[in-house]
């Protein structure tokens, strides 16, 4: 545990930021289980009236920094293709 009063303000921080993080990127992570799971199951509707909330999400979570911004770019990109693809 730390030891110093900056120490201890700076393990508070970290915590709360570690909690927020983990929220938004689960939030991500479930909304690109859904758009994934509607492509597999055939259902091209769902999946394109899921994609434009789905690639605001990963954006939003890559501002808020929870992920970084290339991960986010590289998400949306293979959601994109993925949906391109199964369209196609």
């Amino acid at each position: 545990m730390a030891n110093h009063k900056s120490a201890t303000k700076q393990h508070r921080q970290d915590e709360r930021r570690r909690v927020r993080n983990r929220y938004n990127r689960s939030r991500m992570r479930t909304a690109v289980k859904k758009f994934r799971k509607a492509l597999s199951e055939g259902d091209l509707d769902g999946a394109t009236r899921l994609l434009a909330p789905t690639l605001a999400l990963v954006d939003r979570t890559a501002k808020l920094g929870a992920i970084r911004t290339g991960t986010a770019d590289r998400t949306k990109s293979r959601l994109a293709r993925a949906l391109g693809r199964a369209a196609a």
